[in-house]
Formats: structure tokens, sequence, C-alpha cells
């Protein structure tokens, strides 16, 4: 069996760290190449938290009594004291990364990411998750000065990671990246211009409603916020380097009312544009 650990004081040390926001107690990457199996039996499982990844292949894991396949790509999580029964066969060449954590805010930070109801996340095949708690079993292994931050660091960096992933896979359902970049190209392109967003989806044959849905699952915004920003930033560039007046800014950003502009910019940024100039 391939076996890349790393652990704070020594292996299977269930550490509970409640001072801290998060803390990171071991972490490895287990590839079967000559047992036929391996299978890990914990009745009322560990003090800690433990996070796994099918990076390669399957394994099996029992969650609530029941049997799971489960494939690469997922994330399983295992809460302190729950029952931790998994199975690993070489048969379906598996490669699994872990880590054992613990931390005051362990359970809002797990929450945030999807983990609040679940105990496996299908968060995708990508290299950046072994490379992550490679560089985590890495700061473990070296202890060097100030280690335990960048654990901390780079388990907050997988915890985004995941994160971002599940929102852009819930996004695709509804845009694929070429489309965005296609949208957001345009508006890009386009701001200083009068747009509708009602006939901007009527072209591209999707109901107002199902666009701007559509929109704020990928982006996080609507569309209509998403073009404002765009317009305050570039007026903001303009009033900080150039003599055009309000007026003009407010035409050369997609404004035709200068005080409607002005009103705009200063519910966005708190100031009036000739204030935001001065200062």
């Amino acid at each position: 069996m391939y076996s890349y650990t790393g652990y704070l004081i020594e292996a299977d040390n269930e550490i509970v760290d409640s001072e801290h926001p998060l803390a990171v107690s071991g972490c490895g990457i287990y590839r079967l190449l000559h047992r036929p199996s391996m299978s890990t039996t914990r009745p009322g499982g560990r003090r800690d938290y433990q996070l796994l990844y099918i990076s390669k292949g399957r394994a099996f894991f029992h969650i609530d009594g029941q049997k799971q396949e489960v494939k690469a790509g997922c994330m399983v999580l295992y809460r302190p004291g729950e029952d931790q029964y998994y199975h690993y066969y070489a048969k379906d060449n598996p490669e699994v990364c872990w880590v054992h954590f613990s931390g005051s805010e362990s359970s809002l930070l797990l929450d945030k990411i999807g983990f609040s109801q679940e105990h496996i996340l299908d968060c995708g095949v990508s290299p950046a998750y072994p490379e992550l708690f490679r560089q985590i079993i890495l700061e473990l292994q070296l202890k060097r000065p100030c280690f335990e931050e960048y654990l901390c660091l780079y388990l907050n960096q997988l915890f985004v990671e995941i994160k971002r992933n599940l929102l852009e896979a819930s996004a695709d359902r509804y845009f694929n990246q070429k489309q965005m970049q296609a949208i957001v190209h345009y508006f890009n392109e386009s701001f200083s211009q009068e747009i509708s967003i009602e006939e901007y989806a009527k072209n591209q044959h999707m109901s107002v409603c199902w666009f701007i849905r559509c929109f704020k699952r990928y982006m996080g915004i609507t569309p209509m916020q998403y073009l404002t920003s765009i317009r305050i930033n570039k007026a903001k560039e303009l009033l900080k380097n150039t003599n055009y007046t309000i007026q003009e800014i407010s035409g050369l950003v997609g404004y035709e009312n200068p005080l409607y502009f002005s009103r705009i910019f200063r519910k966005q940024t708190g100031h009036s544009p000739s204030g935001y100039r001065k200062e």
C-alpha cells in the first residue's frame, strides 16, 4: 500500500483543539498497490473531524447504517463521535486523501460549504484537491516556522475550493462556461449603451425570470447589479483620471439622466460624483 502521511504529533493521535478556530492534526494519501483490500472500523468514531476525498477509483462507506459506493470526485465527512466503517478494494484502484481536524469554527465552516445536512458531497475530480492535501502533509512533515498557520490556510483553501466547485456545478445546469463568458463579455463591452435585460433574455430564448435566476446562480448577483457595478467602476475611473464633467461621464457610462446617475453613484459608493472626485 502506498501511504504518504504527516502528523502533528504522532500517527492516529486524536487531538481536539477548541481554543483555535481551526487546527489540523493529521493528513494523508492512500493507494492500494499490493493488498487486495483495506478496511477501517471505528465504533464510536473519533473525537475530531475526518474529511476524505476519493481522487481515483471508488470506495465503500457505511453512512447511517447504509453501505454506499462512493465514486471519484466525492468528499466524505465523519463528524466527532460518528461510527466509521469504510473499505477500499484494490480492484477498484482507489486513491483516497484524508485529513483530521478540529477547532471552534469547524462546524460553521463545514455548514457553509454544504455539509450541514450531508455526509457525502460530489465536488468533482480536480487536481487542486490532492495538491492541497499534499501541501498539508508537507507542512506536517517539515514543521517549519508558522506551519500551523499554513495548515489552517491550506485547509480553508480546500473548503473554498469545494464550495466554488459545488456552486459552479450547480450553475452549469443553467449556463455553461462558454455561455457565461459571452454574457459577461457583452455587458463589459456594451455598458455605455442602453441595455435591456428583458430584450437580452428574449434574444437568448429565455424568460426574464429564468435568465435572472440563472445569472445569479452563476455570478452571485443579478444581471442589473452586475451591469451597475461595471458602470460605477468605470465612472470612478473617469472621475479620478479625466476632466470630463459629471454630465459627460454620466453619458459615457450609460446613464442619459445625470441626476439618476448621481443617485445611483451615491447609493453604490456613499458619495456624490463630485464628492468622490474631490476626495
